[in-house]
């Protein structure tokens, strides 16, 4: 099945993607097409499965929402119900709430990791990502496989502290403990080319981001994300716990390739007056 308008090349689209911003939105966001099926929503399924240490094992192939695979059903897709689990906007500083504000939809476009062939990073890997991702845990070690441009990380369950003069990275530098059946990723060092939303959430070199993991039957995972910028944010964010379902298909090859769209976003940025 393919994967709605998920393409292996970025031709020079550019000029129409922010008319299509919205169209996207739909088609990845809360609200489903008019003619969209109604999904079945997948149950417990069993037991919580677990590795021979007796830890959570999150092996399995993950799709966004409650069905276990690719959907246009907006509300099979949805992963929390913001009157059981609400979840608050990111509380801006002053200064960075103008920033964003001031963006245009060419802004959010140029933003964009894959609009720049760039990996999502953390916490984007997890929450800016529509499309299925594989992980493989064994004791002292958790693998996330994303289809999504074939990004994929390896973290070692160890708690060991962070590295004191870490690299920058997409990924940041990454440490993982367990917090009983909870699995916590702690990442700091997280280039500020990433962004933590499709529409201008910015970060500073001092980003603190922890991902809490849990599987509490064979068929959902949650995801729990905290993140801490004191120079961008006035207060630590949290998310609400984001569900995926277990599915039984292989990922799908995803390379950005061919890419003209930040050429013609910029081209289209200068006749709106932008730099």
């Amino acid at each position: 099945m393919k994967r709605f308008v998920k393409t292996a090349r970025r031709p020079a689209i550019a000029l129409c993607a922010v008319a299509c911003l919205s169209l996207c939105v739909a088609a990845f966001g809360q609200d489903a097409p008019i003619n969209a099926k109604k999904a079945e929503r997948l149950g417990p399924g069993g037991p919580t499965p677990r590795m021979a240490d007796g830890h959570v094992d999150f092996s399995g192939v993950w799709f966004q929402g409650a069905a276990g695979k690719q959907t246009f059903d907006g509300g099979a897709r949805r992963q929390f119900d913001p009157k059981v689990t609400p979840e608050e906007p990111p509380p801006f500083q002053p200064w960075a709430a103008a920033k964003i504000k001031a963006m245009t939809s060419t802004d959010f476009e140029l933003g964009r990791a894959s609009v720049n062939c760039m990996p999502r990073g953390t916490p984007g890997l997890v929450m800016l990502n529509p499309y299925p991702f594989q992980l493989v845990t064994t004791p002292g070690q958790f693998v996330q496989l994303a289809e999504l441009n074939n990004n994929w990380r390896v973290v070692a369950i160890d708690g060991h502290p962070h590295d004191p003069d870490p690299d920058v990275g997409f990924l940041g530098d990454e440490t993982a403990k367990w917090d009983g059946d909870a699995l916590i990723i702690d990442s700091i060092a997280i280039d500020e080319r990433t962004w933590n939303s499709f529409t201008g959430w910015f970060h500073s070199d001092k980003e603190h981001v922890v991902e809490k993991f849990t599987r509490p039957d064979l068929n959902h995972l949650f995801v729990q994300i905290t993140i801490e910028d004191p120079k961008v944010l006035t207060k630590p964010w949290v998310s609400a716990p984001r569900m995926w379902t277990l599915g039984h298909e292989k990922l799908q090859e995803y390379f950005c390739t061919n890419n003209q769209d930040v050429d013609q976003l910029k081209t289209l940025k200068q006749k709106e007056g932008g730099k």
